[in-house]
């Protein structure tokens, strides 16, 4: 009895794993393809961008940056009517545009991303969850370490 019982519980893990690999990447950040109907990924991006969710670590400048590089793109794409009509020139910059939109956007999805701590409270044995964006944790520690810094500083004053 003890074995049929790892084994389904073995099998059933298997498979929940399987159906986590195979569910896509949800909720990850967008990057630009221009092989793929580029309209449709910019309105996803800005989409995205103006949700506040999904890239909420990013500045107002990089999120004008990004928001500029797209309708760069645009317009290139749609006054040659696609890639096969940019000359050489143009390929280039809508390249280089396309590598600051994911660059930009890859830094600020994983940012965002969300993790959470199960922790006991001073004096509790009750443990609560404490959810933070990667970003909000190193500004966190960051703070934490000035503020330590600051603290243990010793101002040494001469026999005058």
């Amino acid at each position: 009895m003890y074995k049929v019982v790892l084994g389904s519980l073995l099998a059933l893990a298997a498979l929940t794993a399987h159906a986590k690999i195979d569910a896509g990447n949800d909720g990850a950040p967008a990057k630009v393809n221009i092989n793929g109907s580029f309209e449709e990924q910019r309105l996803a991006i800005i989409k995205d961008l103006d949700g506040g969710k999904v890239y909420s670590e990013i500045s107002q400048k990089e999120r004008s940056d990004v928001k500029d590089a797209l309708n760069r793109i645009s317009g290139a794409l749609e006054a040659t009517s696609g890639v096969q009509g940019l000359s050489e020139e143009q390929k280039a910059r809508v390249f280089n545009d396309q590598e600051l939109v994911n660059s930009i956007l890859t830094r600020a999805g994983e940012d965002s991303r969300l993790v959470c701590t199960r922790e006991k409270v001073v004096g509790s044995h009750r443990p609560t969850t404490q959810c933070q964006t990667v970003a909000e944790r190193r500004r966190i520690r960051e703070n934490d370490q000035n503020t330590l810094l600051k603290s243990n500083r010793v101002i040494l004053r001469g026999n005058n």
